[in-house]
């Protein structure tokens, strides 16, 4: 990909501006090429908020639309960079020099981060149009150590050598365009490479859908895997990391992160050794406070983990709320303190609710909707009141009031 120095004048001085109104208004100003530099200009403002790193880099060329919205967020790219230094400097036993080989290139986001941790790094990528940018972008961003090889990764991984990490994220759309999830319908298939990988590799790194349940998909690497990580930002789970090795895992630890929340378990340990379950606490009394797990946590399911860690109860064992009578300190999610419990009987309602306009509504194991209650109760959304909608564990419906603690 080539950018004259006209096109690249013009993204410069007009790279603040609104990319549908300079489609409509700039004309056809002479050696730009306007397509181009929109692309340009759109790409930057995308970088501007997911890559800021690479948004403060002039010299950055950017893809299409679809691989900018592909590609990974700064927060993820550079958890992936921690993983990867601690794997690199587990040098025992390893060749040198230390080497990550990303065979699923793509956009390089994940690669320029995780290249950092390496005295060696090749990209590679079946798609020349990214190669090109890649090219470009590697020494742009001070990568003078990485190499970028076109090619597909299965052919790539035949010849290559030993290396110290090998990186993979499968493309998780099919050949008309439309999403796909399963592992065996990516591309590509790293199941079906999985032994060549690990003769080629001291470890793999495998980004995943976050919509695949991660017990079936830790059986489909059949013992391998020795970590698990569920990766949010936001509290929106945005992927699942798998790091996979020779060795065979009766159980991988399991690392539920949400920006700087991090709570770490083995499923060997999630589950109540006594067999009783989630402790519940049917007692409303004592409820002084209320935590909402973030979303990995919810991906994980470790419920019974985090009670113990954190000696917590759940309200009931279906609801996914905890609540303590002294505050916790670094629980995994939202916190609140509770104003007041009711029960869906109208005159407790009324006397819990009644100086309230505006609450924020969330429902969990309830019989009714957020939209259905919102519309019984007769509260606008908004407001500084957090009504939390759960069934406990005596099975009554119950409205817990909070506010942010």
């Amino acid at each position: 990909m080539m950018i004259s120095d006209e096109t690249r004048a013009f993204v410069a001085a007009h790279r603040n501006e609104d990319v549908r109104d300079l489609a409509l208004h700039a004309g056809h100003p002479d050696g730009v090429d306007l397509t181009l530099a929109l692309e340009q200009i759109a790409g930057w403002q995308t970088a501007r908020a997911k890559l800021p790193d690479w948004a403060a880099h002039d010299d950055v060329w950017y893809p299409p639309h679809l691989s900018m919205e592909q590609c990974s967020s700064q927060f993820t790219a550079t958890y992936k960079e921690g993983i990867a230094r601690r794997l690199a400097a587990d040098v025992s036993g390893l060749p040198s020099p230390s080497t990550l080989v990303d065979l699923t290139g793509g956009f390089g986001v994940d690669f320029s981060y995780m290249a950092r941790a390496f005295e060696r790094a090749v990209y590679v990528e079946r798609q020349s149009h990214l190669c090109a940018i890649a090219e470009h972008n590697v020494p742009a961003l001070g990568l003078d150590h990485a190499r970028i090889v076109n090619a597909h990764a299965e052919g790539y991984l035949d010849a290559m050598p030993e290396s110290t990490l090998v990186f993979l994220d499968p493309a998780r759309r099919d050949t008309h365009g439309a999403r796909t999830y399963a592992i065996a319908d990516c591309t590509p298939d790293v199941l079906g490479m999985l032994d060549r990988l690990l003769a080629k590799a001291h470890r793999v790194m495998v980004k995943l859908s976050p919509m695949l349940d991660w017990h079936k998909t830790v059986d489909d690497f059949a013992g391998h895997v020795a970590e698990v990580h569920i990766v949010s930002t936001g509290n929106e789970c945005k992927e699942l990391l798998l790091v996979v090795d020779r060795g065979m895992h009766a159980a991988p630890q399991v690392i539920c992160v949400n920006d700087a929340q991090v709570f770490a378990f083995s499923p060997s340990d999630a589950a109540d050794p006594m067999g009783s379950g989630v402790r519940t606490s049917p007692d409303g009394h004592e409820w002084r406070y209320l935590y909402e797990p973030n979303a990995s946590i919810m991906k994980a399911g470790c419920f019974d983990a985090l009670a113990r860690a954190f000696n917590a109860q759940m309200i009931g064992p279906n609801s996914h709320l905890f609540v303590a009578s002294e505050p916790i300190a670094g629980f995994p999610g939202r916190s609140f303190a509770v104003e007041g419990v009711s029960t869906m009987n109208k005159r407790e309602l009324k006397a819990a609710l009644d100086d309230l306009t505006h609450a924020n509504i969330a429902v969990r194991n309830f019989p009714m909707p957020v939209a259905a209650l919102r519309k019984k109760l007769k509260l606008k959304d908004g407001g500084n009141s957090y009504l939390f909608a759960t069934t406990d564990g005596l099975g009554r419906h119950l409205v817990i009031r909070c506010r942010k603690a």
